[in-house]
């Protein structure tokens, strides 16, 4: 349904590495033209560096597909923690059948492929993403790769793919034999607004979109660069939310308004959900309508009580509600201790202990005597 109402034959933000889809931005070309440059000319090592995101595996698939019709290709992803690892695992993308045990035995298996190969005038190249997971052993091996050569050319070129974490590996003191060997290092940046928006309209077209630049307006494709950071992973999942987003409000342009609105929803902290809910959008993609609500999300009523108003005031009403706690259980406790003292029924007794007392009146002897009094006091008043 997405699809049909955007005019869209396929999903064009995908998250697979489908070289169709890979755009030639400045930065893209140059990586991919040293690479090729590199095995075009028989180098041995080369390195591509790129941040999370950036297209790197794209970018090997493509060059694979550009030398599979002169050169035999590997593509290694999997986790290598041994030097076996790796060779075995090199001769199974090589299509190499009963792969021996000993590591010694899988070389000699490797070097008879590189030879064939060579012998038929193709080259050997592999791939190694995300290298920058490899430990010393396993980069060792590599090394030991590139003397699989004869006295003009290297018969197995490698190339060597990861996070810049890689180039911190390659910069070790202890990396300075295999660091020698490599040619050529590439890198990938981020993306520009100018290529950002290029990129955007370049997918669109791909995925069959005639005419590109009217599902997003400007404003929303600067944010979409601002937001993204230039990252092409980060501009697929902006724009597929984005387009799911538009299906859903019956929507045939993306504003700047439902950027921000999905830019809110892929940060999945509720505490921005909450900062921002004035700002969202109304219709069914509001995901944070439901966390509104503090009494049936506890999760959010301890982050509404640890909000900074609260905890301003908090402390002030917590001491003001202890003090008068404290001045209720005193005035409970004099009611006790006065409840427990005996009436009060003649004269005061006196403090030394021991002292003879006067004697209590009886309170019928009062009560004979004070009408006794009241019935003189009437005699004796003068007639009037």
């Amino acid at each position: 349904m997405i699809l049909r109402r955007l005019e869209l034959r396929e999903q064009p933000f995908g998250v697979t590495p489908d070289p169709r889809f890979l755009f030639a931005s400045p930065t893209h070309r140059e990586a991919l033209a040293s690479l090729l440059y590199a095995i075009e000319n028989g180098l041995g090592f080369i390195t591509l560096i790129a941040s999370p995101g950036m297209g790197k595996t794209t970018l090997l698939f493509e060059v694979m597909r550009r030398v599979e019709a002169t050169a035999r290709t590997a593509f290694l992803f999997q986790t290598i923690s041994s030097p076996a690892d790796l060779l075995r695992a090199l001769l199974i993308d090589l299509d190499v059948n009963e792969i021996p045990d000993s590591l010694i035995e899988m070389q000699a298996k490797l070097n008879e492929l590189l030879v064939s190969e060579a012998a038929r005038g193709r080259r050997v190249v592999v791939a190694i993403d995300e290298a920058q997971q490899l430990n010393g052993a396993v980069l060792e091996t590599v090394r030991m790769l590139s003397n699989f050569e004869s006295a003009s050319a290297k018969r197995l070129q490698i190339i060597l793919a990861g996070q810049p974490r890689l180039a911190q590996t390659l910069a070790m003191p202890e990396m300075l034999q295999l660091r020698q060997r490599i040619s050529i290092f590439a890198h990938l940046e981020p993306l520009s607004v100018a290529d950002t928006t290029a990129y955007i309209e370049h997918r669109l077209g791909i995925a069959g979109r005639e005419v590109t630049d009217t599902l997003f307006t400007a404003p929303a494709l600067r944010l979409i660069a601002k937001q993204s950071g230039g990252i092409p992973r980060n501009i697929n999942n902006l724009c597929f939310n984005a387009l799911s987003l538009a299906c859903a409000l019956r929507r045939t342009t993306i504003d700047s308004a439902m950027i921000e609105e999905v830019a809110l929803d892929l940060d999945f902290t509720a505490s921005s959900c909450h900062r921002n809910r004035t700002r969202r959008l109304p219709g069914p993609m509001d995901r944070c309508q439901a966390k509104q609500d503090l009494e049936t999300h506890p999760a959010n009523m301890r982050a509404w009580l640890g909000s900074p108003p609260l905890r301003r005031y908090g402390f002030a009403a917590l001491l003001l509600a202890t003090v008068l706690a404290i001045g209720w259980l005193g005035v409970q406790d004099f009611r006790v201790i006065s409840a427990e003292e005996p009436p009060y029924n003649g004269p005061a007794r006196a403090w030394n202990d021991g002292a003879p007392q006067p004697a209590e009146i009886p309170l019928h002897a009062a009560a004979t005597a004070s009408s006794t009094q009241a019935r003189i006091a009437e005699e004796a008043a003068p007639v009037r």
